[in-house]
Order: C-alpha cells, then structure tokens, then sequence
C-alpha cells in the first residue's frame, strides 16, 4: 500500500479482504492492530483531513487481510473531524468486515456503536479487549451469553501480552452479518438466543 492514498484506493492482494477496526476511543485498538499486522503497518493521512490512520496486512490460513485502524469513534452520528473519518471509512468500503473493539470493563459503552455498525449489514467480528484491566478490576464478562446475544463471533483479547490475539485472527473468516431484528428479540427476552458450536471458541453460531 502506498501511504497517503485515500482508503477507498487501497490495492488489496487478490482474494484479500479488507478490515475495518473500529471502536471508542483508547479500547487498545492500536496495540491490537500492532499485534496482528506487525511490522507491515504504513501511517497515511485521509485525505483533505489531518486525520491519521493505520493499515497493515497478514496471512491467516492462506487469506490475505488488510486491517484499517479506524480512527475512534463513540458513534456513527459524527461530532468530529475523527468520527467523520470513520463513517466515511465504513462508506468507503461496504465489502469490508468489521472487527469492533471493546474495552472489557466497559463493554456496555462501546455497544451502541457495535450496533450501529451492524445495523449497516456488514460481517461483524467482536473482540473484547483489555481482559487483564477487567480481571484487575474485578470485572467479569460473560464472553458466551454475549455473543449468543449479537449472534456474530465474540473473542476475548489482552493485546499487551497478545492473549486470544491468534484465536482472534483465525476467527476473522467466520465473520457474520447480525440479525438486529433477532438481537431485539433477545435483548427484551423473546425468541430463543442462538447457541453457539460447541468446542468452537468465538464462534457466533456459523
């Protein structure tokens, strides 16, 4: 990829598929982008913006994956040049999947932008970030009973010490598109919620 090109240029490897990580603010999303794409990262500037923004590549199981390090976002009404960028990104690429980052001990805030994206129709993925803050904390987050409620893989990550960063990448493929309508059924307890294949850790019921 050459730096400075507008996200919606990017030159994807055939048979790649593009990321977009997005989520609020400080939830460890470029310590987790830096986890998984290394050193094949590149800083590019959106054009006609000052906002900055990441994208590197891996290999998982034979699959080239760009990751877009979205700029933070608390939702996808935009109050700022960065929130603006990130709609725009989600605009940009309507292919893409969505890997939305939460920070483990406040999962409930990072949520309604959670649903806001899947309410676009896109393949969602669910990383729970910061695990360790949470344990230190006291915090428990019940990983299985929240992706048995969003119906979309849901995996629990420490990128500082690259716990569930692997588990994370290999589930990328199983990426879904979420039933919002089945998502308010379950929130006000009507429906029965999907579960989730046995032995198969993230994985949103594929």
């Amino acid at each position: 990829m050459t730096e400075g090109k507008a996200e919606k240029n990017i030159d994807l490897p055939e048979g790649g598929t593009i990321v977009l990580m997005l989520g609020n603010p400080n939830v460890g999303k470029s310590a987790l982008f830096n986890r998984m794409t290394g050193a094949n990262a590149v800083v590019s500037n959106y054009p006609g913006t000052t906002v900055d923004f990441m994208s590197g590549t891996f290999i998982e199981s034979g699959h080239i994956y760009t990751i877009i390090d979205v700029p933070g976002t608390y939702s996808l009404e935009p109050r700022d040049a960065a929130e603006e960028v990130a709609v725009r990104m989600l605009r940009d690429h309507p292919d893409a999947t969505v890997m939305v980052v939460l920070d483990a001990t406040k999962t409930d805030r990072g949520l309604y932008v959670a649903l806001e994206v899947m309410e676009r129709g896109m393949p969602c993925i669910v990383a729970v970030n910061m695990m360790d803050a949470a344990h230190e904390k006291k915090i428990t987050v019940d990983i299985a009973a929240l992706q048995r409620l969003l119906g979309v893989p849901v995996v629990s990550t420490t990128a500082t010490s690259g716990e569930g960063v692997r588990n994370l990448a290999e589930m990328l493929r199983k990426a879904q598109v979420a039933d919002i309508g089945a998502i308010a059924e379950r929130l006000h307890g009507e429906g029965q919620a999907r579960e989730s294949v046995r032995g198969c850790d993230g994985c949103g019921g594929c």
